[in-house]
């Protein structure tokens, strides 16, 4: 295929298999300046498939940094009353999301870490009931990636800089299995063979869940009647859609009191343009007491210290080892890529559909059920190829789900 035939099926990708649109469904793509290209594609399939309208909502890096850099101390503390309407009309249509990142790992670095936990909490707790219809799977939501250059530079300092943006291209398109002959059925084949490991792991049941790896040694107990998921999802109305893409992880909700040990990361966490990495956290009784870092260490204390749930687990994933993403040895600086190469962890708010009944409960119903809830939710890579983790059953028995990396049953 030649680029733009592969282009094009990553744009089908995203409608047809990613938001899944319907007839006379709202569409709202987020997008950076630099993918216009894809952007217009996009919208030409949304609009060939029957969506009612199509709103894109650009942004700009550069814009961005400038926001960060000479913007008055209140603007981090506030979040636009009109935004919030728009995302709240949004759910009141049953409309989708459609988020495409490019951005530069490296765009934020240097600026006061009070500036962007700061907005990052504004932002939080103004699109709460925004962020609550994501959880709940109540409308269709989708992540994907387009290269831009400096993210490119960052993945492939190693080779050409003329050639770095179609390497980082060609690999997208691998992991999103564009290369194969009818990428959408291959996708739906994908979530087929994921549902039924999510679907046996629900059907073991454990209690919890014992992780031991280089610099890791700690406990997870899983809540009663929790449900293991996928990267695909129905919402309200029924309809299938798959939040990230690519996927490659199984999930579930933590007990949020449940957590003890330490855990340590294996890949860079890439935080809104900065990077924090070589860090172990302490959990006890599932607060996070302890946290060390050798990049990131203020960034990362204030993001779990954002609020009072920001210190909890709110979600544990299981990726295999050998996985298309790990196995093609590149670190993406990019959680949605490599979130999918390795086992990891979420601090702060949970997906409360990991629950039977967990979309229906209200607040304090959640909080008794042990589920967590905050205006984060960062995922952190755990995983490696010396990571063993066993299943601890109902009655204490104990089951190998993980040695070297990789399933073991």
């Amino acid at each position: 295929m030649t680029f733009t035939e592969k282009l094009d099926r990553y744009a089908e990708l995203a409608v047809k298999v990613g938001i899944n649109i319907q007839p006379g469904q709202y569409l709202w793509i987020s997008a950076a300046l630099g993918t216009e290209t894809f952007v217009r594609k996009v919208v030409k399939q949304a609009y060939e498939a029957g969506a009612g309208n199509v709103h894109v909502q650009w942004h700009d890096e550069g814009i961005t940094r400038l926001h960060y850099e000479a913007a008055p101390e209140e603007a981090f503390h506030n979040y636009p009353h009109w935004l919030v309407q728009a995302h709240d009309d949004l759910v009141d249509k049953k409309g989708a999301i459609l988020q495409i990142e490019s951005e530069d790992p490296d765009l934020l670095k240097g600026i006061p870490s009070e500036r962007i936990t700061a907005f990052a909490k504004a932002k939080g707790e103004a699109l709460d009931s925004f962020y609550g219809a994501i959880e709940t799977d109540e409308i269709s939501w989708s992540i994907l990636a387009v290269p831009s250059q400096k993210w490119a530079d960052k993945v492939f300092s190693d080779i050409e800089e003329s050639l770095r943006i179609e390497k980082l291209w060609e690999t997208i398109f691998q992991t999103v299995r564009i290369d194969s002959h009818d990428a959408v059925k291959e996708w739906r084949d994908h979530i087929d063979r994921l549902e039924k490991r999510a679907q046996a792991l629900t059907n073991k049941n454990f209690a919890s869940l014992h992780y031991k790896g280089p610099g890791t040694d700690i406990t997870v107990q899983l809540p009663e009647d929790h449900i293991w998921l996928t990267g695909s999802s129905k919402n309200k109305n029924g309809h299938a859609f798959i939040a990230n893409l690519p996927t490659e992880e199984v999930y579930t909700v933590p007990h949020r009191l449940g957590v003890n040990g330490v855990v340590s990361n294996t890949k860079p966490l890439a935080y809104q343009g900065n990077i924090i990495d070589g860090f172990s956290l302490t959990f006890k009784e599932g607060e996070i007491v302890s946290i060390k870092a050798e990049t990131g260490q203020e960034l990362l204390e204030k993001i779990v210290g954002m609020d009072d749930g920001s210190c909890y687990l709110g979600e544990v994933a299981l990726v295999p080892n050998e996985s298309p993403i790990s196995d093609s040895g590149i670190l993406f600086f990019n959680t949605l890529f490599d979130e999918n190469a390795s086992n990891h962890f979420a601090i702060g708010s949970c997906y409360p559909t990991c629950v039977k009944g967990g979309s229906e409960m209200n607040d304090l119903e959640r909080e008794v059920h042990g589920l967590n809830d905050s205006v984060v939710h960062e995922d952190f890579m755990i995983g490696s190829a010396k990571m063993d983790i066993d299943g601890v059953h109902q009655d204490g028995t104990i089951e190998p789900v993980f040695r070297k990396g990789n399933w073991a049953f």
